[in-house]
Order: C-alpha cells, then structure tokens, then sequence
C-alpha cells in the first residue's frame, strides 16, 4: 500500500509498504519513489535496518513510528 510520510528534513515522500516474514522474523519492506528499498524489523521498541541499507537514524525512527501507528489501526479494526 503507498502512503505519503513527512520527513524529519521536512520534505514528503510517497513510500509503498509491505511486510512479510525473513526467517522467523516480521519484516517490513520500504520501497521509496526513486526505487530505493529498505528492510525494517523490529527488536523489542528499537526499529533496525539491514546492515546494506541507507537509511539515516532520524529516518528510520520516523519510519518505524508511521509502521507503528499502521499496525495499531488494524489491529483496532479486528
């Protein structure tokens, strides 16, 4: 699904997000307009990243948190 985030620098970015698992862990894939992919996970409260990809902390960190706040609402809707 494409969402439209603000970030931390102030500029928007439409991003698509999908989750799947890799190994036995949830992941969530980033695919940003240009083309550039993330693979984001969760461990305990702390967002990480594959160690192969670009992503800047406060990046992340924003990221994470819109991950956060898409997960709750579908849990809500069940």
């Amino acid at each position: 699904m494409k969402y439209k985030i603000k970030l931390p620098d102030g500029t928007a970015q439409f991003i698509q997000i999908t989750s799947a698992y890799f190994k036995s862990w949830h992941v969530w894939m980033v695919k940003f307009d240009d083309g550039r992919t993330a693979m984001l996970f969760k461990i305990g409260g702390e967002w990480m990243q594959r160690t192969e990809d670009f992503l800047e902390f406060p990046v992340l960190k924003e990221l994470g948190s819109f991950i956060d706040k898409i997960i709750i609402k579908r849990k809500i809707a069940f």
